[in-house]
């Protein structure tokens, strides 16, 4: 694997998605990544579904280290600024104040350590009036205006996976590689703040820009409508994906497929704006044609007019398609006790080379900590030495 961030140490620091997440984007590139750890407990994701290794924790802690540290204890909150003052990169995610009083803020850790890049990720920012408000992926979504384009005020409820603990990850990391490569030029490390409800807003700024230009706010329906994007169920009840975009091939092409030219004639339909106003219409119009065929005959129909589509897979049938197989996404770490790990490895590909993965699977709870204690024992030694 190719690891460009070979020779960073990192500290997480994190619990749940946000911290842990950028920290394993980190390792992912190749950055050394040690994961602090509460006794008993761990980063409370271990526990998830019961155990300590939960298909929650191992989702976002490849490739890291863990050791337990006891911030009761003197001597293991000396360990943690030690490590902390050692490192190229700190990420926390507790909420503002919480690492003041650890003695773990960015002030005293950069007075320590001016080359540290400290990353801390809150839900709404370091100050204002929600600043203390608990914060988790659902508050961030609702707060940033994103989930108001998801759910429908006539059916409301909340659907799919965590989306801005991820988004907040990734923007974290983003914050996190641009100290990095300042720090080369400085050798100055950054203070980098990250919050919930910023990242959100920022991955909505498409949404946020026809909001200014327009001064309507955006539903649940506004971008298909735009995007010209359908959800058909086939004769089999198998579930198909069309955007038709903006390019008028596209519907010509559709028309193609469904051997439908009579609805290219229909005035409702004639232009691209006319379908963006009428996509209810167009929906109901889709919804019987595409029930009269299975999903392989329309998947061969749209290929063949070169229509954007694809099927609604489920995760077991994107893990069986030929073309992930072939760019051979799902990779097998192995645990010397907890067994295989199938995970996803990183997107990104360097020199057109599909890499095999060369990254440790999560970790048990404390399972280098014997080790890392050891290190760091015999690096406080060694500095002392030089000063005598």
């Amino acid at each position: 694997m190719t690891k460009v961030l070979a020779g960073c140490r990192v500290i997480d620091h994190g619990t749940f998605i946000t911290g842990p997440y950028a920290a394993m984007l980190l390792a992912n590139l190749g950055a050394e990544v040690i994961k602090v750890e509460r006794p008993g407990i761990g980063d409370p994701f271990r526990a998830f579904n019961g155990g300590l290794y939960s298909a929650q924790f191992q989702a976002f802690n490849a490739g890291k280290q863990s050791v337990v540290v006891d911030l009761d204890k003197t001597e293991d909150r000396d360990l943690l600024i030690e490590m902390i003052g050692s490192a190229d990169v700190y990420i926390q995610n507790f909420r503002p104040g919480v690492a003041e009083r650890l003695g773990v803020g960015p002030d005293e850790m950069r007075a320590r350590s001016p080359g540290l890049v400290y990353c801390a990720i809150s839900g709404f920012g370091r100050d204002g009036p929600y600043a203390q408000r608990a914060t988790y992926d659902t508050v961030a979504q609702a707060m940033s205006g994103y989930l108001s384009m998801f759910v429908s005020p006539d059916n409301p409820r909340i659907t799919g996976p965590a989306v801005a603990d991820g988004i907040t990850g990734l923007y974290a990391a983003y914050g996190i590689l641009g100290a990095l490569y300042e720090r080369n030029n400085t050798g100055k490390g950054r203070l980098v703040e990250v919050s919930m409800i910023e990242s959100m807003m920022h991955f909505s700024i498409e949404q946020y820009a026809h909001f200014f230009a327009s001064g309507v706010d955006p539903g649940p329906g506004d971008r298909s409508r735009l995007a010209q994007s359908y959800a058909l169920t086939c004769a089999d009840d198998k579930l198909i994906a069309l955007h038709l975009s903006s390019p008028e091939k596209f519907w010509d092409g559709l028309l193609v497929a469904m051997d439908r030219p009579d609805l290219g004639a229909d005035p409702r339909f004639a232009t691209r704006m006319d379908r963006v106003r009428n996509q209810d219409a167009l929906q109901d119009a889709l919804r019987p044609i595409f029930r009269t065929r299975t999903r392989a005959e329309w998947l061969e129909r749209l290929e063949k007019a070169d229509v954007p589509y694809a099927p609604i897979f489920t995760l077991s049938e994107v893990l069986a398609d030929p073309h992930v197989k072939h760019l051979g996404i799902e990779r097998v770490l192995e645990h010397p006790t907890q067994g295989p790990v199938r995970t996803i490895r990183r997107p990104v590909i360097y020199d057109r080379e599909r890499e095999k993965i060369d990254i440790a699977p999560p970790p048990v709870l404390d399972e280098q900590g014997a080790s890392i204690r050891r290190a760091y024992a015999v690096s406080a030694v060694m500095r002392s030495a030089n000063r005598s």
